[in-house]
């Protein structure tokens, strides 16, 4: 079912992933950085996100526009995101244009200028997307109810940084701090598409063999997750609530169950809580469970908006619905129903190279090998009832839950008593 993958480690420890698609039209390529917001200081904090926007703004052969042309000028489409844990940037052209791809993200990685200039002219657009976020209610509460559970650890700061520390951040500190954690053993080269290793090996190769290793980067802390409720009063139409329980590392063995116990839970149309909250209440347009998963630890959240005077009565059918999931097993026609939505997204995926490229990208960073598609869904479909059931009743205990509110909500004393009664 999954084409071969085909890796080569180069002498200074980079690895670079080929997937060849025959039949896509198409490449999709990844620098991938094993470095995130996740190993930042306080004071550095925003500095990855910061560096991921200056990729794009000039190298010693080109400048800003031209790598925005000379893109443009081949129909491809190249972008980059900044996680707690990961760096990514990528592009994808049609395979006619493959060495050009190859040819200009290596030049954005390897000798990108960091130009105080474009450094003064960037930092306000930072600037913008993070009070975008503010002023966006959805987006804010989940960023509090990081701060929420996490307390002081970096996992619980947001990955754009502070405005205080992104009106700091200068050329030079931003330059230093790309050469000292973007190290040759944290640096994954992954494609996927219409392609040849050998070819591509050849290109790649040579250019990113001249990085060297650098003095090691400190070790990420695990946090301990917190348990309570906080409220952030605003103006707003609807309260928008997160609840955050203790949930599962990336690679912990119990991740197929867990992946099913989110899709029963609120994963899809006709899960639990959409159905109960959304369908048969109509007290809310947008509830969800969600995971964030991390390489040590993790957690599950539910997310909703409701009005104000639901806000309570909807917490607490949230909360039944987590009790249902650790008392009752589930049944055999839900289990099947989320193991069949379950293969199928992961079928419908594996048929882009873009989503190949990101999955043998994330194989090797947390397992250092690649973990083909059967014997994903041999897993999925392996998971039992009683296996949801025990996750369910270590994951959601009362006592282990946070509570994030956000909104004309003012009494946090009646959401405690539900919460831990």
């Amino acid at each position: 079912m999954d084409a071969q993958v085909n890796k080569t480690v180069l002498q200074n420890g980079i690895r670079i992933l080929t997937q060849k698609m025959p039949h896509a039209l198409s490449v999709s390529m990844g620098v991938w950085v094993n470095v995130g917001a996740r190993d930042e200081n306080p004071a550095e904090n925003g500095l990855s996100h910061f560096i991921e926007h200056m990729i794009f703004k000039g190298t010693r052969q080109r400048t800003a526009f031209q790598i925005a042309k000379e893109f443009d000028a081949i129909g491809g489409h190249t972008n980059a995101f900044t996680t707690m844990e990961n760096t990514c940037y990528h592009a994808r052209v049609m395979n006619t244009h493959t060495d050009t791809m190859v040819e200009i993200l290596s030049d954005i990685f390897l000798n990108s200028v960091f130009d105080p200039r474009e450094v003064e002219n960037e930092r306000p657009v930072i600037l913008q997307e993070i009070r975008m976020v503010d002023e966006n209610p959805d987006e804010y509460v989940h960023l509090l109810s990081g701060q929420n559970f996490w307390g002081d650890n970096p996992l619980g700061r947001s990955i754009l940084g502070s405005p205080e520390n992104i009106i700091q951040f200068e050329a030079e500190q931003i330059k230093t701090y790309f050469h000292r954690l973007y190290q040759p053993d944290r640096i994954i080269i992954s494609l996927a598409g219409n392609l040849a290793h050998n070819a591509i090996i050849d290109k790649v190769g040579p250019a990113f063999d001249s990085i060297k290793p650098g003095n090691g980067i400190p070790g990420r802390i695990t946090p301990q997750s917190r348990s309570q409720v906080d409220l952030h009063y605003r103006q707003l139409e609807q309260v928008h609530i997160c609840l955050g329980a203790p949930g599962l590392s990336i690679t912990d063995p119990r991740r197929y169950a867990y992946s099913l116990l989110n899709t029963i839970l609120g994963g899809n149309m006709s899960s639990r809580l959409f159905q109960e909250i959304r369908e048969k209440r109509g007290w809310a347009y947008t509830v969800y469970s969600f995971i964030a998963s991390h390489v040590d630890t993790g957690m599950f959240g539910i997310y909703l908006a409701v009005d104000p005077l639901r806000a309570l009565e909807a917490t607490n059918l949230v909360l039944a619905e987590l009790g249902k999931l650790g008392t009752v097993p589930v049944s055999a026609a839900e289990l099947q129903g989320a193991i069949e939505y379950t293969k199928g997204n992961l079928m419908l995926a594996s048929e882009s190279n873009e989503n190949q490229m990101v999955r043998n990208a994330q194989n090797e960073i947390h397992f250092n090998r690649i973990i083909h598609l059967p014997e994903v869904l041999q897993k999925v479909e392996s998971v039992s009832a009683a296996e949801i059931l025990a996750l369910a009743q270590s994951l959601f205990e009362k006592k282990k839950l946070s509570l994030t509110l956000l909104g004309s909500v003012k009494k946090r004393k009646p959401f405690e008593d539900i919460l831990y009664s």
